[in-house]
């Protein structure tokens, strides 16, 4: 092969390649194209507006709880406007639950004597009349003796007195020995009659076959055993208190009340009484406010008559006492919604406002309250529409939704 013949094949073969590099240039580009677009496209933000893989949906309708017009009527769902208010000003006083005295008794033998039998615990119900105890007692027996003589003496004078009323009709005897049997008779009826009385005193009746020692200590009324300081065989005098007894069926909540509040307590008034320790809180009236200051403290004691037929209010346990205001000291709130709409929602109060479709919770920042009318500071202007009566059953759905979408 010549010089020129390997001239040509060297020109031909760059000829083929420079052809074959224009050939495969538009699909390696092409290629190249598809491989970085996705990346890219996925890179580039979305336009203004645009939901970005529906989040921005999601965000819009988080909290959102869809319900139509039967489920709102069937839940006792209410509406109301949010306006402006008169709220009275709350005082909280301090106070403790205490025994309701006038219904509160300490018995005691009011004769001495030897513990026969004991009928009561500590902590048991009693009914008005129950036997508590029993005391054997020298000095009642002896009473009930001076009874049995009293009475014989007379039904003696009694049998005498009608022979002498006999005889003196006959002209047997004379008038004045009928007038001494009168006499006898009347000293023996006021004997009887002393005798009772003195039994009565003691809060015994006449012997039985029993034995006439036997003193029965009954309940005065229906109450508890709260103290108890006998035993069987234990000799008490007649002063000692064997037995406390109340009736906790109402208790009394005594308030300290300082100088500058005396004016809010008014006798007849309805106060709001609130335990510390539990969730509980009962309407009471003030059935009284003292009139002085004590050394120590010096508050003024009020007490607060409180019905109490489930016995959760505990003599000792500690509380604390709303007084309103007067509605002259009420104050103007520019925005407030009833306070049964308040519902607290991640540790943050809401209130649950009307919007298409449903309701959505909004966090507000809540103000003064009397218990009917709560002010809101911030997160609610006046007008609009909030649910006033049913919020609880609207945070119930929203557990529900969060719960859902944790699984």
């Amino acid at each position: 092969m010549n010089k020129q013949q390997k001239i040509m094949i060297a020109v031909m073969a760059i000829v083929g390649l420079l052809l074959a590099a224009w050939i495969l240039m538009p699909k390696q580009a092409g290629e190249a194209h598809d491989e970085h677009g996705p990346e890219e496209q996925a890179k580039a933000p979305a336009k203004a507006g645009e939901p970005e893989h529906g989040h921005a949906h999601e965000e819009e309708e988080e909290g959102h709880i869809a319900l139509d017009a039967a489920q709102v009527k069937a839940a006792g769902i209410v509406l109301s406007a949010a306006a402006p208010a008169k709220i009275s000003v709350v005082t909280s006083l301090p106070g403790e639950i205490r025994f309701n005295e006038d219904r509160t008794a300490h018995v005691v033998p009011k004769l001495a004597g030897v513990v026969m039998e004991v009928h009561a615990d500590l902590g048991q119900s009693v009914k008005q009349g129950e036997v508590l105890a029993v005391v054997a007692s020298s000095g009642l027996s002896d009473q009930r003796s001076e009874l049995l003589s009293a009475q014989r003496r007379l039904a003696l004078a009694t049998t005498t007195l009608e022979r002498e009323r006999r005889l003196w009709q006959d002209k047997i005897s004379a008038e004045q020995d009928y007038l001494q049997a009168q006499q006898a008779m009347s000293e023996a009826e006021i004997a009887v009659q002393n005798a009772r009385q003195k039994l009565s005193a003691f809060g015994a009746g006449p012997g039985t076959g029993k034995g006439l020692n036997r003193l029965e200590l009954r309940a005065p009324f229906a109450g508890v055993v709260m103290e108890k300081h006998l035993a069987q065989g234990e000799a008490v005098k007649e002063d000692a208190i064997v037995f406390t007894l109340s009736d906790l069926s109402t208790v009394w909540a005594e308030i300290a009340v300082p100088p500058k509040d005396l004016n809010l307590m008014r006798v007849g008034e309805t106060v709001t009484v609130k335990a510390t320790a539990f969730a509980a809180e009962a309407k009471g009236k003030i059935i009284y406010v003292g009139e002085l200051l004590g050394e120590q403290t010096r508050t003024a004691k009020a007490r607060v008559a409180l019905a109490n037929p489930d016995r959760a209010w505990r003599p000792g346990l500690f509380i604390t006492v709303d007084v309103l205001s007067g509605h002259a000291d009420a104050a103007d709130a520019a925005v407030a919604v009833a306070s049964d709409a308040v519902q607290i929602v991640e540790d943050k109060p809401v209130v649950f406002v009307a919007v298409a479709g449903g309701f959505q919770p909004q966090p507000v920042k809540l103000g003064r309250s009397d218990g009917k009318m709560t002010e809101v500071l911030q997160g609610l202007k006046a007008g609009a529409r909030y649910v006033s009566v049913g919020s609880f059953v609207l945070k119930a759905e929203l557990g529900k939704d969060s719960a859902e979408h944790t699984h």
